[in-house]
């Protein structure tokens, strides 16, 4: 006979060929079985034989029963499948071990046909063995031998609809029959002559244990929710089996005096007193209603598990051991079941001690009803309601547990979680490997606390949970209801997932590394929930690149544990927690902090910035109170630059997000495509962003001075506060202030993102090989106590950290940085000390061989060599300073030359600091050494030598060198002060100061589109200011110049305007770094200081800062949009004229905005007004009936405008000294000289 090729779909690829090779296998003759005397051969061919048990319609038919009757007697003999499991159901296998194969095979071909449609047999379905199913089925698939065509379309449009996006299982026609035995730890196994498959059974019957029976309804997984391949798979019985042995349920009950334990068995109150009084080798039989099912454990190579029995009064619990842990699959909550054969034994490690407890002989019937009970069922009907709150957990239980003395607790707000029964199905598979679910889409899962199950819960599962914990917004990073299980908390799959499609990947590492340190560390469930979160965070913008896979999850937990600061809880009582009436565990309480940190990727920090950089801006903010007074290129020159400055901490200013960030990467030095090349990057596997980076000066009584220390490079950190910076350029033609919400008046815009940070506020979490050779000479030097403001080494991980020439592949965490080389490589060496540094520009010199021709940046910086050339078998990195490589007495200056790569090296070069210069791949101590200038003979020449940087050399900072603290003496040039800076005659001046204000001048750069000019104000605390120009077309843009830094000038040229007020200039040779960092988007000056306008008159300073308390009259000219007033101020040692312009003449006259807005709609009729005084009157233009020249006659003579008041303001620079005045007495003039008033302007006016 011919066989006909099934039609594609029908079943999976992996069955394509082997149903073909099935035929041969099924002709070959088989030897008589026991207890027939007809050989099976003849047995087959006698048409009695196959037409009399099962009618055949068909020769296909009488084939496919051959090949079932053939499959039997290989596979299902009972020799062939072994003894049976446990020696208590040894009875019940002899029941099944009386039916012949013959009988067997009979059997099941009436239960098929039965099932089939029109009771015909299913010639298309083939019965597998488990051997090939395990090895030739690699996908997840489904198996219904009563399903139409109709209910299979429909079946599987259900299950896709359940969760949109999914795929259904794909439907085989393959049957299996086996025995059910149980397998090692407690699991239930599918076994044949061929081979075990481990099953899932929804719910089981002690009566199916060491049974023959059919499966007609299956799914079977090979692979894990995450789509790793399983030892054997899984297969899922979606419905009952049939029993292939008819008695079968009369053997159980008869077997080990089954009967007889039923008839004696009491209740749980009877039981109850047989606790209290144990007698020895007595043994008894309880029925009740299970209570609470608790998950398997496994202690010092024992696995047990508890369920408890209950009744109205009483509360009994039944430890499960040894060969009945199966009996784990068989119990669930809400049934009725009655264990015989139970002893009394005494449970060391719980209070309460007695306990009932398993024996050899103990078997279980479930669904148990004793015949003088009505009604035992009523409970179930309560397992409907999706959510039940249990009544032995309320408010009066949660209180009487002992809150715990933590520091942490005492910090937050602790809340009490409930109970409760939930009813659901699984919508998303979170982590597997982390136990976290999420059900019916809204309703987060958390199985971490339960020892893992041999069955992960997959997407589509229905699930039903009881004596679960509820908690509200334990971490906002998952959904806002949660569902924690604890050791008291039992989980039972009621359905199995119908989707079998490809998993998506994991949120979250699933290893199961995580819910191993939870149960080690004893960590809350909130710190949990957040370190499952980082993890996936990290998962996604670490790798790969930076680091290992099985790093992410130790990574986050130190991280968290860092952050929390949480000490460690009691040790968990277990017995407790799964025993007691009043129950306590890690989940009954949890802290309620919705302001817990939240990482962000670089990718999703620099988007989310750029996003709303533009979104949130409203031009009109960017100008001056009284902007509507500006003119056409006044206001575009204002909107040309603006900043927005964001705090990663919500509770210090202005912020991203609604809770505090945290940044995690690699400290990197600038690379030839970074957009800012003055500062350093930090980057991560996403992207890499600007920082500007201070940090604690250990020599300087602990000021914040510029990044200098190079063993940071490369080293993974944690940014726990900075500042995010948003520079915005516009350029823009806007007519008027009124044309400020037309955007076509704008033609060009653009944004630079960069941090802020400090390195006391960094955590190092991988440090590079250079911090580890730091720290650990550093913990030598201190006797083993290391003290330093950054992380010390119980906050790094990986702290045993191989060192170079180890295989890098076994150290803790492995990193892709930006500074690699072969450490073990040969190289010469020289200490330098920096005194000099020139800033960062582009010139077109010679490049080196693998650079481009063309524009290059480059600096220079001028340095003292302190001693000989040095050669290393490797890189010597941050190795203290030997006293070969001393040489005071002998010093020379060399000047560096840094272009293309090696310009990299600027942000961390800093003056009167020392490195160590590191010439890599050779051993000739001759390419250290500069070349001089070669001049004409009998010319000295004052030059020092040159030495050109190569890309593959590097710099190695030396922290407070021993030998070097004579040395000390000859630094950098003098830094000045802002006061010094103005008093002092030098050309050339290295100033600092803090920066109060800065504003882009009309110049504008030709190739970035942007205004190179830039005009910065520094002062310092005596409140004298410093006017300081920029032109930044020959150099790449500066980053930090915010309001609030202070800031290092170096090289820049002192100048004397035509007024002769003192200004600095920038040139090619000036440097500006970022000393320390303030808050920059609140950066006032410092405070004005009280003088007296007789000296200040006399004095030659541009301007300066002056408050008077004072009475006063005032004249006032107002025009349509633009007022303006006069404020005669005398305290005895002189007299000054106070003007006060657009908005500020507000505040003088006291009026309020509604006023304010009044007067300049009755002056755009009117033109303009005046009001003045002359003598004690006011003198005003316009007649005595114009009710606004009487309201501005009123307000002047108020008591308002007569008020104490506080101004500051700013000297004129174009004003006279002394002028000449005429008087006339009788008949004679007199001329005389008398001092001119001094005129300001005010920039603020406040009163008491």
């Amino acid at each position: 006979m011919k066989r006909r090729r099934r039609k594609p779909g029908s079943g999976l690829k992996s069955f394509s060929a082997t149903c073909l090779r099935f035929v041969p296998f099924f002709r070959n003759p088989v030897p008589e079985v026991f207890g027939v005397g007809l050989s099976w051969n003849q047995r087959l061919d006698s048409p009695a034989a196959v037409s009399g048990p099962v009618r055949t319609s068909s020769e296909a038919e009488s084939l496919w029963m051959k090949n079932v009757f053939t499959f039997i007697c290989q596979h299902l003999s009972p020799g062939s499948c072994g003894p049976a499991s446990s020696c208590a159901d040894q009875s019940s296998s002899d029941v099944c071990c009386n039916h012949s194969v013959y009988q067997l095979s009979v059997y099941v071909l009436q239960k098929i046909q039965e099932m089939c449609v029109a009771h015909s047999l299913p010639v298309s379905y083939r019965l597998l063995s488990i051997s090939e199913l395990v090895s030739q089925q690699h996908l997840a698939c489904v198996s219904n031998l009563s399903w139409t065509t109709n209910q299979q379309r429909a079946w599987t449009k259900e299950a896709e609809l359940c969760l949109p996006g999914e795929r259904a299982l794909p439907r085989v026609n393959l049957l299996l029959i086996g025995f059910l035995r149980e397998g090692q730890g407690g699991e239930w196994r599918l076994t044949d002559s061929s081979g075990s498959v481990r099953c899932e059974c929804l719910s089981p019957s002690p009566l199916w244990l060491s049974r023959p029976v059919f499966l007609p309804h299956w799914n079977y997984i090979p692979h894990d929710s995450s789509g790793h391949e399983k030892d054997g798979g899984c297969l899922e019985l979606i419905g009952s089996p049939v029993l292939l042995c008819p008695d079968a349920g009369q053997g159980l009950v008869a077997g080990s005096g089954g009967g007889e334990g039923l008839s004696r068995a009491v209740d749980v109150t009877q039981a109850a007193g047989l606790l209290q009084k144990r007698v020895r080798g007595q043994c008894v039989s309880v029925y009740g209603q299970v209570g609470a099912v608790c998950p398997l454990l496994e202690m010092e190579g024992s696995t047990f598990f508890f369920f408890t029995l209950t009744d109205k009064t009483h509360s009994l619990p039944v430890l499960v051991k040894d060969n009945r842990l199966w009996w784990s699959s068989c119990v669930c909550v809400g049934q009725s079941v009655c264990v015989t054969s139970l002893r009394v034994c005494v449970l060391r490690g719980w209070r309460r001690n007695n306990i009932l407890c398993v024996t050899e002989h103990s078997e279980i019937h479930t669904n148990f009803t004793p015949t003088h009970t009505q009604q035992q069922t009523q409970s179930d009907s309560q397992l409907d309601t999706p959510l039940l709150v249990m009544s032995q957990t309320d408010e009066v239980a949660c209180e009487e547990a002992e809150p715990e003395e933590d520091t942490f607790q005492s910090g937050w707000k602790m809340k009490n979680s409930r109970v409760i029964s939930y009813q659901g199905t699984v919508s998303e598979v979170v982590s597997e490997g982390a136990g976290l679910y999420v059900l019916d889409r809204k309703v987060g899962l958390c199985v971490a606390y339960q020892p893992a199950a041999r069955r992960k819960l997959r997407a589509g599962d229905g699930v039903e949970l009881h004596h679960v914990h509820f908690l509200y917004r334990p971490s906002p990073d998952f959904p806002p209801s949660m569902l924690c299980c604890c050791l008291h908390s039992s989980i039972r799959v009621t359905a199995f997932s119908r989707l079998g499609g490809t998993p998506p990947a994991p949120r979250c590492p699933g290893d199961g590394v995580l819910p191993r340190l939870l149960l080690q560390k004893n960590t809350g469930v909130s710190e949990y929930l957040w370190t499952c979160h980082l993890a996936s965070q990290l998962s996604h913008s670490l790798l790969p690149g930076v680091l290992k896979q099985q790093c992410v999850c130790p990574l986050s937990w130190k991280l968290m544990e860092t952050l929390w600061r949480r000490r460690g809880r009691r040790r968990r009582d277990i017995y407790s927690e799964m025993l007691d009436e009043v129950h306590t565990c890690p989940l009954t309480q949890y802290p309620a902090d919705p302001a817990v940190h939240q990482y962000l990727s670089v990718f999703d920090l620099l988007q989310s910035l750029e996003s709303s950089c533009w979104s949130s801006l409203s031009l009109k903010s960017l100008l001056p109170p009284d902007g509507s007074s500006l003119t056409r290129s006044q206001i575009n020159s204002a909107l040309s630059w603006s900043c927005r400055t964001l705090s990663s901490d919500p509770g210090t200013g202005d912020s991203l997000r609604l809770r505090p960030l945290l940044l995690v990467g690699v400290l990197q030095l600038p690379s030839q495509t970074s957009e800012l090349k003055h500062v350093l990057h930090l980057r991560d596997a996403t992207a890499s962003v600007a920082c500007i980076v201070t940090e604690t000066s250990e020599e300087d009584d602990g000021r914040q001075t510029s990044f200098f220390n190079t063993a940071w490079i490369g080293c993974l950190v944690c940014v726990l506060r900075f500042t995010m910076v948003t520079e915005r350029f516009l350029q823009s033609d806007f007519p008027s202030y009124q044309h400020l919400d037309q955007e076509r008046f704008i033609t060009h815009r653009r944004c630079r993102v960069y941090l802020q940070f400090s390195l006391d506020h960094l955590l190092i979490l991988s440090p590079s090989a250079a911090m580890a050779t730091y720290l650990k000479h550093k913990e030598e030097e201190s006797g083993g106590d290391v003290t330093l403001k950054n992380p010390t080494e119980e906050e790094i991980i990986g702290r045993k950290r191989k060192r170079e020439d180890d295989d890098s592949s076994s150290s803790s965490v492995t990193m892709a940085t930006c500074t690699g080389g072969g450490d073990s490589r040969p190289c010469v060496s020289m200490v330098i000390r920096v005194e000099e540094k020139e800033g960062m520009t582009w010139k077109n010199t010679r490049p080196e061989e693998e650079e481009e021709v063309g524009l290059q940046l480059c600096f220079s910086v001028r340095a003292a060599v302190i001693g000989p050339l040095v050669s290393w078998g490797r890189d010597p990195k941050h190795v203290p300073m030997m006293d070969r490589e001393v040489d005071i007495e002998k010093e020379e200056k060399v000047v560096l030359v840094f272009s293309g790569v090696s310009a990299r090296w600027f942000p961390v070069l800093q003056p009167a600091c020392f490195y160590r210069l590191v010439a890599a791949n050779t051993q000739d101590p001759s390419v250290l050494i500069g070349s001089g200038v070669h001049g004409q003979s009998g010319v000295e020449l004052h030059t020092d030598s040159t030495l050109q940087i190569r890309s593959d050399w590097r710099f190695h900072t030396l922290t407070r060198p021993p030998l070097l603290l004579t040395c000390r003496q000859v630094v950098s040039p003098h830094v000045l002060s802002v006061s010094e800076a103005l008093d002092c005659s030098s050309e050339m001046l290295c100033v600092q100061g803090l920066l109060t204000e800065r504003i882009h001048t009309q110049s504008e750069h030709t190739h970035t589109g942007t205004h190179s000019g830039v005009r910065l104000t520094l002062c310092d605390q005596t409140g004298r200011s410093l006017r300081v120009y920029l032109d930044l077309s020959h150099t790449p843009y500066l980053a930090g110049l915010l309001p609030g830094n202070t800031l290092l000038l170096s090289g820049f040229q002192r100048k004397l305007s035509r007024s002769g007020s003192v200004y600095c200039s920038y040139l090619h040779v000036s440097s500006i770094t970022v000393m320390s960092l303030g808050d920059t988007s609140h950066a006032p000056p410092p405070p004005a200081p009280m003088m007296h306008l007789g000296p200040w008159s006399m004095s030659s300073e541009e301007q300066s800062i002056m408050g008077q308390s004072c009475r006063s009259r005032c004249g006032s000219s107002s025009s349509r949009f633009q007022s303006k007033a006069k404020l005669v101020v005398d305290d005895g040692t002189g007299e000054a004229h106070v003007w006060f312009s657009g908005v500020m003449v507000r505040h003088l006259l006291g009026l309020a905005d509604s006023q304010w807005e009044g007067l300049q709609r009755a002056l755009r009729t009117r033109g303009h007004i005046r009001v003045y005084p002359r003598g004690r009157g006011l003198v005003c233009d316009g007649g005595s009936d114009d009710p606004l020249l009487h309201f501005l006659l009123c307000v002047c003579s108020s008591d308002v405008v007569c008020r104490p008041i506080f101004i500051t303001c700013r000297k004129h620079t174009n004003q006279k000294s002394e002028e000449v005045r005429r008087f006339s007495r009788g008949e004679r003039d007199f001329l005389t000289r008398l001092t001119r008033p001094l005129q300001l302007t005010c920039v603020h006016l406040f009163t008491e």
